[in-house]
Order: C-alpha cells, then sequence, then structure tokens
C-alpha cells in the first residue's frame, strides 16, 4: 500500500481539516475540546451477550487464567502454519492461534496492550520461539514489553493468543472489538470477506469509508469494515463530549484519529478530532459528534449494535443517526 502522501503528521492533517472547516457551533476553530460530560450508566450502553468482547481494544470480559510471574504466557515452541476457518493462520507448538492488534504498531515494534488486556490477550514469549514448517525464521522477532519482558514478534507485530482459544484450531478471538486479527504467516493479519486483490487494497487504504446496508441504507464503516456509532447522550455543539467513558468503552470502543485525506464519502463540515479526558486520547467526530465500534459486531456488515438502550445507532455520512431523531 503507497503511504508516501500520508507522511505529514497526524497532528498537522487535523489542524488543517480545522482550519477548512466550520467549527461545531462557532465562526471560528476552537480549542481541543474537553469531555466533562457524566459516565453513562450500564444499561445505557446495552449488553452485548453471550461470547461478546470488552476490555481494551474489544477484548472479553471474562476473566482469563492469571499470567505467568513474568505477564508472559506459556512458551510457544515451534511455530507453523494450520489451515482454519479463516485461513492460513500461525499456530504455536500446542495448535493455538497466535493474534496480532491493530492498536500495536511494527516500526518500530511496540506493544500497547498491558494490565487487563494482557490477561486476556497473553502475550507470546520470544524466548523458545523456533520457526517450523510454512514459517519464514526471518520474520521472527522480540520486542521488550514495559515490564522488560521479550515478546515474541512476527513480521514486527507483537504476537498474543486468546484466553478463549482452548482447543488447537480455535480462532475464537478474530475480529473481536474489530482490532484483534490471527497472524497471517507473512505477518499480516487474516481478513475474511476481503473479496479480490484490489477491494482488500482499498479497504485498507480508507480509514472511514460507507457501504449500502440492505437495512439500514448508507452507513459509515471503519477501515475494517466494522459498522460505525453514536450513543445519543454524546453532545456535538458546542463542542464535542463523549458521555460514554469506564465500562461503557469495553463495549464501544471509540473511533482514534482518522486523516480525512483517508476517508471516502464522510462529509467534510464537522470533521474534527477531540482530546478526551479519561485517559483514552484523542476521538474522531463526524459532524462533530464522537463515534464508535461496538464490540458485539463480530464481522464486517454486522450491525448488532444499532439500537441497543435506545441510545445507539449507526452513523449517516454527514453524521445523521440511523433510525432516530437527534
Amino acid at each position: 500500500m503507497k503511504t508516501s502522501w500520508r507522511s505529514a503528521s497526524l497532528v498537522a492533517s487535523a489542524a488543517a481539516v480545522l482550519a477548512l472547516t466550520t467549527a461545531c457551533g462557532q465562526d471560528s476553530p476552537p480549542a481541543a475540546s474537553q469531555n466533562v460530560g457524566a459516565t453513562a450508566a450500564p444499561g445505557d450502553y446495552g449488553s452485548i451477550g453471550s461470547g461478546a468482547s470488552g476490555g481494551v481494544g474489544g477484548t472479553a470480559s471474562s476473566q482469563p487464567a492469571a499470567p505467568s510471574p513474568t505477564g508472559l504466557s506459556n512458551p510457544a515452541g515451534k511455530l507453523s502454519v494450520s489451515t482454519a476457518e479463516i485461513g492460513k493462520v500461525v499456530t504455536d507448538s500446542l495448535g493455538l492461534t497466535l493474534y496480532r492488534f491493530d492498536q500495536d504498531t511494527e516500526q518500530p515494534p511496540k506493544s500497547n496492550c498491558d494490565g487487563d488486556c494482557a490477561k486476556t490477550w497473553p502475550p507470546v514469549p520470544a524466548d523458545d520461539a523456533e520457526a517450523g514448517e510454512g514459517i519464514d525464521k526471518a520474520l521472527l522477532g522480540s520486542v521488550t514489553r514495559s515490564d522488560g519482558t521479550k515478546q515474541l514478534t512476527v513480521g514486527g507485530w507483537p504476537a498474543y493468543r486468546y484466553a478463549k482459544d482452548v482447543n488447537a484450531g480455535d480462532v475464537k478471538g478474530q475480529g473481536v472489538g474489530g482490532k484483534w486479527y490471527a497472524l497471517a504467516p507473512d505477518g499480516k493479519k487474516v481478513q475474511e470477506g476481503a473479496g479480490d486483490a484490489g477491494g482488500a487494497a482499498e479497504a485498507e487504504e480508507l480509514g472511514l469509508s460507507t457501504r449500502n446496508d440492505p437495512k439500514l441504507g448508507e452507513i459509515v464503516v471503519d477501515k475494517n469494515g466494522m459498522t460505525v456509532y453514536r450513543f445519543k447522550k454524546d453532545k456535538a455543539w458546542p463542542k464535542p463530549v463523549s458521555n460514554c467513558t469506564g465500562a461503557c468503552l469495553e463495549k464501544w470502543p471509540i473511533v482514534e484519529p482518522v486523516d480525512f485525506a483517508d476517508t471516502k464519502g464522510i462529509q467534510e463540515k464537522g470533521y474534527m478530532i477531540f482530546d478526551r479526558t479519561d485517559g483514552k486520547g484523542k476521538q474522531q467526530t463526524i459532524n462533530c459528534s464522537p463515534i464508535y465500534t461496538f464490540a458485539g459486531d463480530k464481522a464486517p456488515g454486522d450491525t448488532n449494535g444499532q439500537g441497543v438502550g435506545g441510545t445507539w445507532y449507526a452513523v449517516r455520512p454527514d453524521g445523521k443517526l440511523v433510525g432516530a431523531s437527534e
């Protein structure tokens, strides 16, 4: 994928967008917005149901076994390539699927999954990992985690197991939260329903785009094809305010900043980012309204978050709610 045209920093891009568009309810661009709203009550953000996900990056809410004293999971042993229902995936010596996290980085390698996240997604130790059949030894490496331990990387991406995968061949972590994917032998993520090569390339390039849902009409989706939602209790004017915090964000992960040049079919007016005050960083808006994905959506095309609690709805390209009044 060509990325040279996106080499400018996100900060500069965001500033350019704000300079070109009318600020939310103002004649001139405002300073970064602050989240001053109250946390949504549990009944407001809905229940995902059995097998659903929560936690960091949409991770599962169930409590896995306690991690090892080093903070890493069991040794990886000899890695190999297995054919699962979603395609070819990297597995450890026990046949358990290895995953990668979209919020990590490969250049340089860095893990952003710690604490409770690492309990649900145990990091794979690097020390004893070796390349088996179908694995290119040159793609294996390691990254030093925040606790000083060494985590295995494949193609630069930190590798994890999923606590709910208990049998060889399980791929229950695939697509969780729209951020977790099985590792392919080349270090890329395994994606289902990508279509032909051209379609997959376009989906990978676009941070936000639209699709025509048979029931909801034209709606916004993220780079993974996952449906984007709004929370009716949020505010857009005179500045964005997110009222989804704490446990709410386990079920409704925020959409992080996306350069407007990395979108297609999205309204430019009111397309801006704002600073949250709960330690979750910056969040993207459409028409000044904060946007999210739903951990209960497991695959591109899912719209399980539509109408949840009477407060969560899919988003039109102009930022309006689908099937609800403002």
